[in-house]
């Protein structure tokens, strides 16, 4: 695998450039043509407001060719009471450069008032970000079909650490979302097969554990499980329930950990794949005991997350319009949101959104049969992509 090597992160404190709406109630969300049937259009916890929390319309990163707007929000995560949104700057998906020449990406720390407080660029188009909280450091994959790297960003000292892989792929792809699960870094294996056979492939990895050598700068890859394995039927609908079928994954994507209050795979580890319209959830992960179990979408979705309470609220990014939303309502306790991504699926036509794909939307998942329903939203109209729950 080619290595991407960067010139030193640029770091920016102290930025005084207000990017948030007042938080004041907005118009009324007028349901696109596209969208589903409005009787689809019910979620157990109530309706939502949905209101801009910040924006990268106003800030600037260094290029080559000097300062230029960010753009294009996509994974969030969270540290120490503060949001980080990795922005993709029009970046390609295996690094190419943007229009304009521009090849970072760039992460960028807001305080809950949705204020920028830090700022990173990275090498690459970063489309993972997470947070693990006992080490204090963000981790940030770039590149998701292929040339792919990470970096470990430590916002307490203003350290930017790249690690390259330590061998090329297995899965002849990139690599993607990023999860904090039992201590160990879970990173799905996305976009199999862009520099190899096409997906799927028995021996082709669905999601790396990824440990880190701080002395010579490499990560080191080890499968977790693969897209051909073996997963029980979860769905309940489904005449399969309970058997045994050999998955068959051509898009791992986002993944998850999934909280314990959870009403079903609680404890679990939980991969999407976004264009097959499935998610895996991995008992006992990384132990002779682990076990696969498979639920099957009525679409296609990339984040997910989990209502912790009535009050928090959900921090959704829509890439298209540069743009993080704070989303408030009456959740449920365990109630599962996702942002759906019609266009995203397998099969989904080349021009779209279009009659039967619909933009991103926020969506309200069933557990046990993989339903999902369009969450009644008012305020600006979101297309939901990275997704976050904050109580």
């Amino acid at each position: 695998m080619k290595t991407l090597w960067t010139r030193p992160a640029k770091l920016r404190r102290g930025l005084a450039v207000l990017l948030t709406a007042p938080l004041l109630a907005a118009p009324a969300l007028a349901i696109s043509a596209y969208g589903p049937a409005a009787s689809a259009q019910v979620a157990a916890g109530g309706n939502f407001t949905a209101r801009v929390f910040a924006s990268g319309a106003h800030l600037l990163h260094a290029t080559a060719k000097g300062e230029e707007p960010i753009s294009q929000p996509d994974d969030i995560t969270s540290l120490h009471g503060d949001i980080f949104v990795g922005f993709q700057n029009g970046v390609g998906p295996q690094g190419q450069a943007s229009q304009t020449g521009n090849l970072d990406s760039t992460v960028v720390e807001f305080n809950l008032s949705g204020l920028p407080i830090g700022q990173w660029d990275v090498v690459g188009k970063c489309d993972g970000l997470t947070a693990d909280p006992l080490t204090g450091q963000v981790i940030a994959t770039v590149n998701e079909d292929a040339r792919s790297s990470i970096y470990l960003l430590s916002p307490a000292t203003a350290s930017v650490v790249h690690y390259r892989y330590n061998q090329a792929l297995p899965s002849k792809g990139g690599t993607d979302a990023i999860s904090i699960y039992h201590g160990m870094v879970l990173i799905s294996a996305s976009a199999p097969g862009t520099t190899g056979k096409g997906a799927p492939q028995p021996a082709y990895p669905a999601v790396y554990r990824a440990t880190f050598d701080a002395a010579t700068g490499i990560a080191t890859m080890h499968p977790l499980f693969f897209d051909e394995a073996q997963a029980t039927v979860a769905t309940t609908t489904s005449a399969s329930l309970g058997t045994a079928q050999h998955l068959a994954l051509t898009d791992p994507d986002s993944n998850e950990d999934v909280p314990a209050f959870a009403a079903r795979f609680a404890g679990d580890f939980m991969l999407t794949s976004q264009g097959d319209k499935e998610q895996i959830f991995v008992h006992d992960a990384a132990t002779p005991a682990q076990s696969l179990s498979v639920l099957a979408l009525s679409g296609s979705v990339d984040d997910t997350a989990w209502a912790s309470d009535r009050t928090g609220a959900i921090y959704t990014t829509d890439n298209s319009d540069n743009t993080v939303y704070r989303i408030t309502g009456a959740f449920q306790r365990g109630e599962v949101l996702v942002a759906a991504t019609p266009c995203d699926a397998n099969g989904a036509p080349a021009t779209c959104p279009g009659p039967g794909f619909p933009p991103n939307y926020l969506g309200e998942l069933n557990p046990r049969t993989g339903s999902i329903v369009r969450a009644p939203l008012s305020g600006p109209d979101v297309a939901a992509q990275g997704m976050i729950f904050l109580p």
